[in-house]
């Protein structure tokens, strides 16, 4: 199996016979955030911190792409969501609401959690059991609905 890095060059490699201008540049920028993180850790970035890198840069796309909305930019905005498009490409599957609200139930009833203090426990447990297949915000926002 190939690394991260291996696989976005694959794919840049690609976009650039295609000519695809968009990608290629999202490409590029993920590569080169792979690299400062490998920089910045010493060593190669792993398959969950390679999640991590596009998680936040998909967030950041999001980020702009609401503030260019806001700002009556939406050729920008438009840009932006193309771009997290792209990168989510790169993300594992995500597990459904579902499969999140049933694990915490059952974590609530088998150690008979309730109220806002348990929000932590829910929420160490659940990242852990889940990693980068689930989202913190969705997990808490599911937490609070389950003790709510």
């Amino acid at each position: 199996m190939s690394t991260p890095q291996e696989a976005i060059q694959n794919d840049l490699k690609v976009a650039l016979k295609a000519g695809d201008k968009e990608r290629l540049s999202t490409l590029r920028m993920l590569l080169t955030e792979i690299k400062n993180e490998k920089i910045r850790i010493g060593a190669e970035v792993d398959a969950d911190g390679f999640t991590r890198l596009v998680q936040k840069a998909l967030k950041q796309r999001q980020d702009a792409a609401t503030q260019y909305r806001d700002g009556d930019r939406l050729e920008l905005a438009e840009k932006e969501e193309r771009e997290a498009v792209i990168l989510n490409e790169y993300l594992p599957e995500q597990a459904s609401e579902e499969e999140i609200r049933q694990a915490i139930a059952e974590l609530v009833a088998e150690q008979g959690l309730e109220g806002p203090k348990a929000i932590g426990v829910i929420m160490k447990s659940m990242m852990a059991h889940f990693g980068s297949k689930a989202e913190g915000r969705v997990i808490n926002r599911l937490a609070r609905e389950v003790l709510g």
